[in-house]
């Protein structure tokens, strides 16, 4: 998949076009419904199939105290998308200067004449152009006029949840993983890099895997059953908690996972790492003492292999 980072990146005789436009959060199942259905129509009108996203999201310019974390920085999602079989993707910087453009000039100079589209996928709560001043019926109207077609798609229902990266985001940030698994279509997670510990894992014998500060989501605090791939090697089970560790007064925030069949490996600061967050044990809590804790984690750690014997046991059937 190409990426072009501006329109201007484009070579002047790029197209006809299929195109899909969103901020694309997620990347999740209502996502690629619509880019699937994008492709193959690219695919019968000889056209390439082109996502149009925005970096940053558009609310982090418009509204930064009420800008949400991500579910997919940047860099995911471009790789997720690039799954899709789409053809390009254009991120468009989103700048207020940006957000002033009318849906008119948006329809008229992104779409007809610097991507030549000829059909436009949208969900039919699409709304775009200053102030949002637009939507599905709006760009109906400019595509009969610049020489495009418009297919509006309904939103996805999924176990009674709209599919939606707000939708997604509230699910992950209240933890669960389970019904987040299911609106995104695979289970959350998290790309980042080690950093050193506190040091309580090993006064417990318990080695852990920090994660780097990260400003993106992250599921509410607790303990939850996980996996971890640590640079090119293999996808680990493990057990995680995040959160501040109560029973150790003036610790910090953190992400610590345990490997449940920990074998030493060698760690940098900029070792990739791939947290997988499968599902929640319990909330953070509490113990009275260290032995107490140490003895709830070991519990823990009984459960998430429970888990992982039970979902292999499965997947053999």
């Amino acid at each position: 998949m190409q990426v072009f980072r501006a329109l201007s990146d484009l070579p002047a005789s790029y197209g006809p076009t299929v195109i899909a436009i969103g901020n694309f959060d997620g990347v999740h199942c209502g996502h690629r419904w619509i880019i699937d259905h994008a492709r193959q129509r690219a695919e019968k009108l000889r056209a390439k199939c082109v996502a149009v996203t925005f970096d940053p999201h558009p609310v982090r310019v418009l509204r930064p105290e009420a800008a949400p974390r991500l579910i997919t920085p940047l860099p995911e999602r471009l790789r997720l998308l690039a799954g899709t079989g789409l053809d390009a993707t254009l991120v468009l910087p989103f700048t207020s200067e940006f957000s002033c453009l009318s849906a008119e000039t948006f329809a008229r100079s992104i779409l007809r004449d610097g991507l030549h589209a000829v059909e436009v996928h949208e969900g039919d709560n699409f709304r775009f152009g200053h102030q949002a001043q637009a939507g599905i019926r709006d760009l109906i109207a400019m595509g009969n006029l610049y020489g495009f077609s418009v297919i509006a798609h309904p939103t996805r229902i999924v176990r009674g949840f709209p599919v939606s990266s707000s939708k997604i985001r509230e699910l992950i940030a209240s933890g669960n993983m389970t019904a987040a698994r299911a609106l995104l279509g695979r289970p959350f997670s998290v790309h980042s890099t080690p950093t050193r510990g506190r040091g309580i894992g090993s006064k417990l014998t318990v080695p852990t895997i920090n994660l780097a500060p990260y400003d993106e989501l992250l599921p509410a605090n607790g303990v939850y059953i996980t996996r971890m791939s640590i640079g090119n090697g293999p996808v680990l089970d493990a057990v995680t908690n995040i959160g501040n560790r109560p029973t150790f007064d003036g610790v910090s925030f953190a992400v610590e996972t345990h490997l449940l069949d920990f074998q030493p490996v060698e760690l940098s600061d900029t070792t990739p790492l791939e947290l997988i967050f499968l599902r929640r044990i319990r909330p953070e809590m509490r113990f009275p003492t260290p032995d107490a804790l140490k003895e709830q984690i070991l519990r823990d750690v009984q459960q998430a292999r429970r888990y992982f014997h039970l979902a292999r046991l499965f997947q053999r059937d």
